[in-house]
């Protein structure tokens, strides 16, 4: 199956960060830490030219930690061979730890930025694909709410531009998505993360692909979660267990599968199943 969703609106939102860009000292990317490769929009490192850039890896309490180490130490070697001017830092941060945000945020932005124009401090642009976290890390820096969050795909409409207590001033942008996505395996990784609206999913094929890489990387998770005393034969075994046992039956004892399905992709992306990051870096 493969996953595309590209509406016409991300186009608006492409055309506002090309004009934003010449005028910012740093741009932050936000990155799902469970799936930093999968999350990665291509244009965005386009548009960012050689700007010196933040990989900012949210959600990171929901990863595997020892996967994440992974990813920090993978974009830092990677970023080290750039120039100055396109240096690339990498941090990874949580909503649970809003000052410890905060700080990093700043004095990383202090290392990489070179304010212009007579100006002390740094003008950063947040870019990121949809429901990466970046309204929530706008909030967080803000000290205030600023932005919407929501759980859903493309929540933030527009442009805006915010200035923090400590002079820095944020251009936060919708998410914006690449016109097509070149691996099925990276679109389920961000179907099945929460970064593709529900209405575009066949939610039953995401959910076996879930089911499938669980099983292989995750299987204690899986067993202690729904209380199996043996793993599933196959994603499609673990789906009808679930149903089972979480009241996924219908009249006849039939199995609802859309239900089952509903209740495995929701407890990834809550974390409800555990730490777990959905991909791993290369070796560099």
């Amino acid at each position: 199956m493969s996953i595309q969703w590209y509406p016409g609106h991300m186009n608006k939102a492409r055309r506002n960060i090309v004009e934003a860009m010449p005028a910012q000292d740093v741009v932050l990317e936000v990155l799902d830490a469970r799936m930093p490769f999968a999350s990665e929009n291509p244009v965005l490192a386009e548009l960012r030219g050689l700007k010196p850039c933040v990989k900012v890896l949210s959600k990171s309490d929901l990863a595997d930690p020892e996967a994440t180490q992974l990813w920090l130490r993978y974009f830092e070697s990677t970023g080290a061979a750039t120039s100055k001017r396109g240096q690339v830092k990498a941090i990874a941060i949580s909503s649970e730890r809003a000052a410890e945000t905060r700080t990093r945020i700043a004095d990383v932005c202090g290392l990489l930025a070179k304010p212009t124009r007579g100006r002390k401090t740094a003008r950063a642009l947040i870019v990121g694909i949809p429901n990466v976290g970046k309204s929530t890390l706008v909030n967080t820096l803000a000290q205030r709410k600023i932005a919407n969050v929501g759980d859903e795909p493309a929540v933030t409409k527009g442009q805006q531009v915010v200035l923090l207590k400590n002079g820095m001033t944020l251009s936060d942008n919708p998410g914006i998505m690449w016109p097509k996505i070149e691996d099925p395996s990276g679109g389920m990784r961000l179907a099945f993360g929460g970064a593709i609206p529900d209405s575009a999913l066949d939610y039953e094929s995401v959910a076996l692909f879930g089911a499938s890489f669980l099983l292989a990387q995750y299987p204690d998770l899986v067993i202690k979660r729904y209380k199996l005393t043996e793993l599933p034969k196959d994603a499609s075994a673990l789906i009808d267990e679930i149903g089972r046992r979480r009241g996924g039956l219908r009249a006849g004892g039939a199995i609802d599968r859309h239900k089952a399905a509903d209740i495995l992709i929701h407890e990834f992306r809550t974390g409800a199943l555990g730490r777990i990051s959905l991909e791993r870096p290369p070796a560099v």
